[in-house]
Protein backbone atom coordinates (compact mmCIF):
# COMPACT_ATOMS: atom_id res chain seq x y z
CA UNK A 1 0.00 0.00 0.00
CA UNK A 2 1.58 3.46 -0.88
CA UNK A 3 2.25 6.20 1.64
CA UNK A 4 0.72 9.19 1.83
CA UNK A 5 3.85 10.68 0.19
CA UNK A 6 4.22 8.31 -2.27
CA UNK A 7 0.19 8.53 -3.12
CA UNK A 8 1.09 12.91 -3.63
CA UNK A 9 4.10 12.48 -5.42
CA UNK A 10 1.94 9.85 -8.03
CA UNK A 11 -0.55 12.26 -8.06
CA UNK A 12 2.18 15.38 -8.83
CA UNK A 13 3.37 13.34 -11.64
CA UNK A 14 -0.12 12.84 -12.85
CA UNK A 15 -0.66 16.46 -13.02
CA UNK A 16 3.01 17.33 -14.05
CA UNK A 17 2.22 14.38 -17.22
CA UNK A 18 -1.25 15.91 -17.71
CA UNK A 19 -1.09 19.51 -17.45
CA UNK A 20 2.74 20.63 -17.80
CA UNK A 21 4.88 22.44 -14.91
CA UNK A 22 2.85 25.67 -14.55
CA UNK A 23 -0.37 23.69 -13.41
CA UNK A 24 2.01 22.09 -10.52
CA UNK A 25 1.45 23.53 -7.55
CA UNK A 26 1.05 22.35 -3.59
CA UNK A 27 -2.50 23.22 -4.03
CA UNK A 28 -2.89 21.29 -7.01
CA UNK A 29 -1.24 17.96 -5.79
CA UNK A 30 -3.10 18.21 -2.92
CA UNK A 31 -6.34 18.54 -4.94
CA UNK A 32 -5.45 15.67 -7.27
CA UNK A 33 -4.09 13.19 -4.40
CA UNK A 34 -7.51 13.80 -2.62
CA UNK A 35 -5.91 15.08 0.65
CA UNK A 36 -6.43 18.40 2.87
CA UNK A 37 -5.19 21.16 1.93
CA UNK A 38 -1.45 21.56 3.26
CA UNK A 39 -0.28 17.94 3.10
CA UNK A 40 1.73 18.36 0.03
CA UNK A 41 3.79 21.20 1.49
CA UNK A 42 4.11 19.40 4.79
CA UNK A 43 6.60 16.92 2.84
CA UNK A 44 8.03 19.07 0.45
CA UNK A 45 8.43 23.07 1.64
CA UNK A 46 9.48 24.24 -1.80
CA UNK A 47 8.83 23.94 -5.45
CA UNK A 48 12.41 22.47 -5.75
CA UNK A 49 12.09 20.26 -3.18
CA UNK A 50 8.64 18.67 -5.00
CA UNK A 51 10.36 18.66 -8.24
CA UNK A 52 13.21 16.58 -6.91
CA UNK A 53 10.50 14.45 -5.34
CA UNK A 54 8.74 13.62 -8.39
CA UNK A 55 12.09 12.61 -10.04
CA UNK A 56 12.62 10.68 -7.52
CA UNK A 57 9.31 9.08 -7.31
CA UNK A 58 9.66 8.45 -11.10
CA UNK A 59 12.69 6.52 -10.94
CA UNK A 60 11.45 4.15 -8.45
CA UNK A 61 8.82 3.70 -10.95
CA UNK A 62 11.17 3.50 -13.28
CA UNK A 63 13.15 0.77 -11.48
CA UNK A 64 9.57 -1.26 -10.91
CA UNK A 65 9.12 -0.99 -15.13
CA UNK A 66 13.01 -1.73 -15.45
CA UNK A 67 12.41 -5.36 -13.37
CA UNK A 68 9.66 -6.16 -15.44
CA UNK A 69 11.51 -5.41 -19.09
CA UNK A 70 14.02 -7.65 -17.21
CA UNK A 71 12.00 -10.86 -17.18
CA UNK A 72 11.18 -10.52 -20.43
CA UNK A 73 12.86 -13.30 -22.15
CA UNK A 74 16.64 -12.26 -23.88
CA UNK A 75 15.85 -12.16 -27.58
CA UNK A 76 17.79 -14.37 -29.60
CA UNK A 77 16.56 -12.81 -32.99
CA UNK A 78 16.63 -9.43 -34.73
CA UNK A 79 12.50 -9.89 -34.47
CA UNK A 80 12.58 -10.60 -31.12
CA UNK A 81 14.87 -8.05 -30.62
CA UNK A 82 12.98 -5.26 -32.13
CA UNK A 83 9.50 -6.69 -30.86
CA UNK A 84 11.44 -5.43 -27.00
CA UNK A 85 12.43 -2.33 -28.25
CA UNK A 86 8.91 -1.80 -29.71
CA UNK A 87 7.39 -3.00 -26.42
CA UNK A 88 9.35 -0.01 -24.50
CA UNK A 89 8.27 2.41 -26.84
CA UNK A 90 4.63 1.15 -26.44
CA UNK A 91 4.62 1.10 -22.69
CA UNK A 92 6.43 4.75 -22.45
CA UNK A 93 3.74 5.98 -24.48
CA UNK A 94 0.42 4.71 -23.72
CA UNK A 95 0.67 2.23 -20.56
CA UNK A 96 3.02 5.44 -18.84
CA UNK A 97 0.87 8.25 -20.68
CA UNK A 98 1.72 10.90 -17.56
CA UNK A 99 4.66 9.65 -16.75
CA UNK A 100 6.46 9.64 -19.74
CA UNK A 101 5.72 13.17 -20.16
CA UNK A 102 6.56 14.56 -16.64
CA UNK A 103 9.97 12.60 -17.54
CA UNK A 104 10.51 15.68 -20.57
CA UNK A 105 9.19 18.06 -17.97
CA UNK A 106 11.59 17.47 -15.08
CA UNK A 107 14.41 17.11 -18.04
CA UNK A 108 13.51 20.96 -19.11
CA UNK A 109 13.46 21.83 -15.73
CA UNK A 110 16.54 20.16 -14.84
CA UNK A 111 18.11 23.16 -17.04
CA UNK A 112 17.35 25.69 -13.82
CA UNK A 113 17.17 23.41 -11.02
CA UNK A 114 20.64 22.37 -10.50
CA UNK A 115 19.38 19.80 -7.57
CA UNK A 116 17.47 17.71 -10.47
CA UNK A 117 20.01 17.01 -13.01
CA UNK A 118 21.63 14.13 -11.55
CA UNK A 119 18.50 12.72 -11.19
CA UNK A 120 16.57 13.41 -14.74
CA UNK A 121 20.09 12.28 -16.14
CA UNK A 122 20.39 8.80 -14.74
CA UNK A 123 17.42 7.08 -17.24
CA UNK A 124 19.49 7.73 -20.48
CA UNK A 125 22.39 5.70 -19.85
CA UNK A 126 19.91 2.86 -18.07
CA UNK A 127 18.23 3.23 -21.61
CA UNK A 128 21.60 2.77 -23.61
CA UNK A 129 22.81 0.18 -20.98
CA UNK A 130 19.27 -2.10 -21.53
CA UNK A 131 19.71 -1.20 -25.29
CA UNK A 132 23.19 -2.43 -25.16
CA UNK A 133 22.32 -5.79 -23.42
CA UNK A 134 19.66 -6.48 -25.94
CA UNK A 135 21.96 -5.75 -28.63
CA UNK A 136 24.58 -8.01 -27.38
CA UNK A 137 22.24 -10.95 -26.88
CA UNK A 138 21.56 -11.11 -30.83
CA UNK A 139 25.59 -10.71 -31.25
CA UNK A 140 25.60 -7.14 -32.45
CA UNK A 141 28.09 -4.87 -31.23
CA UNK A 142 27.52 -2.37 -28.47
CA UNK A 143 28.51 0.87 -30.25
CA UNK A 144 24.63 1.08 -31.69
CA UNK A 145 23.25 1.12 -28.03
CA UNK A 146 23.54 4.96 -28.15
CA UNK A 147 22.25 5.41 -31.31
CA UNK A 148 19.27 2.67 -30.76
CA UNK A 149 18.70 4.51 -27.21
CA UNK A 150 18.52 8.32 -28.68
CA UNK A 151 15.63 7.13 -31.42
CA UNK A 152 13.97 5.26 -28.81
CA UNK A 153 13.62 8.59 -26.58
CA UNK A 154 13.27 10.95 -29.85
CA UNK A 155 10.17 7.89 -30.98
CA UNK A 156 8.80 8.10 -27.48
CA UNK A 157 9.11 12.46 -27.25
CA UNK A 158 7.19 12.46 -31.00
CA UNK A 159 4.57 10.25 -29.96
CA UNK A 160 4.05 12.27 -26.47
CA UNK A 161 3.57 15.61 -28.34
CA UNK A 162 1.73 14.68 -30.91
CA UNK A 163 0.04 11.46 -31.16
CA UNK A 164 -0.72 9.31 -34.14
CA UNK A 165 -3.85 7.28 -33.70
CA UNK A 166 -2.47 4.35 -35.32
CA UNK A 167 1.25 4.53 -33.96
CA UNK A 168 3.30 1.42 -34.56
CA UNK A 169 6.91 1.83 -33.59
CA UNK A 170 7.48 -2.13 -34.76
CA UNK A 171 8.07 -1.40 -38.67
CA UNK A 172 10.62 1.80 -38.10
CA UNK A 173 12.45 0.35 -35.58
CA UNK A 174 12.98 -3.07 -37.47
CA UNK A 175 14.53 -0.65 -40.38
CA UNK A 176 16.85 0.92 -38.33
CA UNK A 177 17.66 -1.88 -36.11
CA UNK A 178 18.58 -4.17 -39.18
CA UNK A 179 20.37 -0.82 -40.66
CA UNK A 180 22.69 -0.52 -37.77
CA UNK A 181 23.27 -4.41 -36.89
CA UNK A 182 22.71 -5.88 -39.98
CA UNK A 183 25.65 -6.25 -41.56
CA UNK A 184 27.50 -6.90 -38.41
CA UNK A 185 25.60 -9.91 -38.07
CA UNK A 186 27.06 -11.30 -41.19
Amino acid sequence: MPTKRELLLDAAIDLLGSHGTRALTHRAVDKAAAMPSGSASNYFRTREALLIGIAERLEERDHADWAMLNRIPTPRTLAELVDAMAGFVVHAVATDRTGTPARYALLLEAQTVPALQDIVRRGHPRLTEWAATLLASVGAERAVAKILADYLDGAILHQVVSPAPDFDPYGALNRLVRALVGGALS
